[in-house]
């Protein structure tokens, strides 16, 4: 839809963006999506009682959303959710709430350290937080729960796509370095029943995700390895995944974890970043805004030309980019 709006009104709606924001994470505090989907269309009234906040104010949040497309409001002031507001629910397969959460929290305060991110090329989440991102998830465990299912909810719907562009069937062992509560893993293995895997991710990671792997039945199959991919990754693999891993770090870092990638694998092997890749131009890309917040924490999205060159830093090479999404590529790369 054409958007007919004089420049300055539309770059003031875009100023106050932030306003946005916080009110689909204060929404999301209140869980009222999810009463909403309990009971049906609510009023205010009914929504404080179940609250405890304010019934004018939760009014006035709302209507500002509901002007937004995120709920709806009928006739006698009550309220009902749209597509939008449906991706606040706790249990939507496409739920937002997470990333609402953690959003309007932990990253809304390191957003105040933005000019010192492009001022310095530095993580402005360090100074706003006074340590490192995954540091202050393991030093606040509730923050940490709401980023592991935002990540969860984000990054889930890649999955399926990645197993049926890519045939892992030619591997004997896939190991998932920072692999997370083993989904990744999980679902290489349930397709491929003649390949092995390893879970590696950071010891209080895997304490957490033995318990999946063992659901999945695959404990047979999948070895939980605990350890930090700075220093070592799990040798003999064919092919080593990284997911949405080497986006967390700088240049420096990224090429460290690869070298140790390469290291550690078998003859032949493979290692498979599962990121976005950037294009040229002016068009647009989400992965072009989430760019601002891997500079927040000292990471970046890279385009072609910077994979090509992480990977020749790290003694390997580029051998082809296979798009799974429309936004999420395999970039594939062996020893040079």
């Amino acid at each position: 839809m054409e958007n007919n709006l004089p420049p300055n009104i539309l770059l003031t709606q875009m100023i106050f963006g932030f306003v946005t924001s916080k009110a689909i994470h204060v929404a999301a505090k209140l869980n009222l999506a999810d009463l909403i989907a309990a009971k049906g269309a609510m009023n205010t009234s009914e929504m404080a009682e179940k609250t405890g906040a304010n019934e004018e104010a939760i009014y006035r949040l709302l209507r500002a959303l509901s002007s937004s497309g995120i709920f709806i409001e009928d006739q006698n002031r009550k309220f009902s959710l749209t597509p939008l507001a449906e991706c606040l629910r706790e249990d939507s397969p496409v739920s937002a709430k997470a990333m609402a959460l953690s959003a309007g929290s932990i990253f809304y305060k390191a957003y105040n350290e933005f000019l010192y991110s492009v001022q310095t090329g530095n993580s402005g989440f360090t100074k706003a937080h006074g340590m490192q991102p995954f540091q202050y998830l393991t030093c606040h465990p509730e923050e940490g729960k709401i980023f592991d299912q935002m990540m969860t909810d984000f990054h889930g719907g890649e999955t399926q796509p990645m197993i049926n562009n890519y045939d892992f069937s030619v591997f004997k062992t896939v190991v998932d370095v920072g692999g997370g509560n083993g989904e990744v893993i999980s679902a290489v293995l349930n397709k491929n029943p003649n390949t092995k895997g390893i879970l590696f991710d950071l010891p209080e990671v895997i304490n957490r995700s033995q318990g999946n792997i063992a659901t999945s039945g695959l404990s047979n199959r999948c070895i939980v390895k605990g350890g930090n991919f700075f220093e070592a990754v799990p040798e003999n693999g064919d092919a080593y995944i990284l997911r949405h891993i080497v986006h967390d770090w700088s240049d420096n870092d990224a090429v460290a974890i690869l070298k140790n990638c390469k290291k550690a694998m078998s003859a032949g092997g493979k290692v498979l970043i599962v990121e976005a890749v950037i294009p040229k131009g002016n068009d647009p890309h989400p992965f072009k805004w989430l760019d601002l917040t891997m500079l927040m924490i000292g990471g970046k999205e890279r385009t072609n030309e910077q994979f090509g060159n992480i990977f020749s830093q790290a003694g390997l090479k580029l051998t082809r980019i296979i798009p799974i999404t429309p936004a999420i590529c395999i970039v594939e790369g062996e020893v040079a």
